[in-house]
């Protein structure tokens, strides 16, 4: 009788996971994130809702670990550095410009800021999970360049990156402009004009 290989449960799990987090993402898309159900995105992902249930307690759960899938992949590789902190910074925050207006990233990030308003856990760990490392990078980048020389020596590097981004984030959350690369382009070049050492 032939050897049959006993099925690997640990690529169906990572399958199950994968189908679980581009139906939760597609879904929260489709019907917002007051409609979004655990039973729905069961549904849309083929497996039984007490799957969903063993690994996530809650649809904010869910969404948030489908969001983040991967996310700490790209901060790894941090912000270019060109020894150009101008163009560096609106190289990446044009491509930022063109994540954020796309309707498929729009729509579970906006979900997560919503839902991480009312619930303090899932707040602290999106901040941890997305948007620290998001500032880290930048207030790497700044603190490089303020070593090379284009920062001002007294320029706190943290605080520096949050006076870059928390326009930009703002602008895009509240719905007070389009991002467009004029934008950002003017946004960089302001923060940079009271961040660059005197005469």
């Amino acid at each position: 009788m032939a050897n049959k290989t006993a099925p690997d449960s640990t690529r169906r799990s990572e399958r199950s996971r994968r189908a679980i987090f581009d139906a939760a993402l597609a879904l929260v898309g489709e019907v917002g994130y007051d409609k979004l159900t655990i039973e729905g995105i069961a549904s849309r992902a083929g497996v039984g809702k007490q799957t969903i249930y063993r690994w996530w307690p809650s649809k904010a759960a869910v969404l948030l670990d489908a969001f983040t899938a991967g996310a700490e992949a790209d901060h790894e590789t941090g912000l270019p550095d060109t020894g150009d902190l101008a163009a560096d910074l609106k190289f990446v925050l044009r491509a930022t410009a063109d994540e954020f207006n796309d309707p498929a990233f729009q729509a579970p990030y906006r979900a997560l800021a919503v839902a991480g308003a009312n619930d303090e856990e899932l707040a602290r760990t999106f901040v941890a999970r997305l948007l620290e490392p998001g500032i880290r990078v930048y207030t790497d980048r700044i603190r490089a360049a303020q070593e090379s020389g284009e920062v001002a020596a007294g320029v706190d590097p943290r605080m520096a990156a949050e006076m870059v981004l928390s326009p930009f984030s703002q602008r895009w959350l509240m719905r007070t402009g389009e991002l467009t690369y004029d934008y950002v382009d003017t946004l960089v070049d302001l923060a940079l004009s009271g961040l660059r050492p005197r005469g």
